[in-house]
């Protein structure tokens, strides 16, 4: 994705049916880049900066269904903040896995757990679930009494 000359703003135009450049800054507006930065080329991007162009691509592509895989560990506090602010405003479906429970508990409306002995599926906050007697109860049956407690 990044192995070009091209700028972060020339980037993301490339995968936009909309070319005007403030529509396009303004996505990477919205993952704290600043008009200077959007000059930037691409290819000299660090590891987080590249994750929040990928992120700005996908909220440009409108799409209804974010798959993320610990979207917050290469991110500075101030971008995990932007994002997590861009997912609540999501209208779509977020499937996700992470270990950042700040993330989990601004984000996550419903929780679904894969244990050996089955699937524990509620629709709760992270914080609910983690309280949960019948889910703790559940959880002992599950795993067959071989767990440790959840130790957030």
């Amino acid at each position: 994705f990044f192995n070009n000359d091209m700028n972060m703003t020339e980037w993301l135009r490339q995968y936009s049916e909309e070319q005007d450049e403030a529509y396009i800054r303004g996505f990477l507006g919205r993952m704290l880049f600043t008009q200077d930065e959007s000059l930037k080329k691409v290819k000299v991007l660090s590891g987080g900066e590249k994750v929040r162009c990928l992120l700005s691509k996908m909220m440009l592509s409108a799409a209804n269904v974010l798959i993320l895989d610990d979207p917050t560990g290469h991110l500075d506090l101030e971008s995990i903040t932007s994002l997590n602010n861009g997912l609540i405003d999501f209208s779509g479906v977020i499937i996700f896995a992470s270990h950042d429970h700040q993330f989990i508990n601004t984000i996550a409306n419903r929780i679904i757990e894969f244990t050996p002995g089955g699937v524990i599926d509620r629709r709760m906050t992270f914080e609910e679930y983690l309280d949960n007697q019948d889910v703790a109860a559940l959880r002992d049956k599950l795993y067959g009494g071989h767990h440790e407690r959840l130790k957030i």
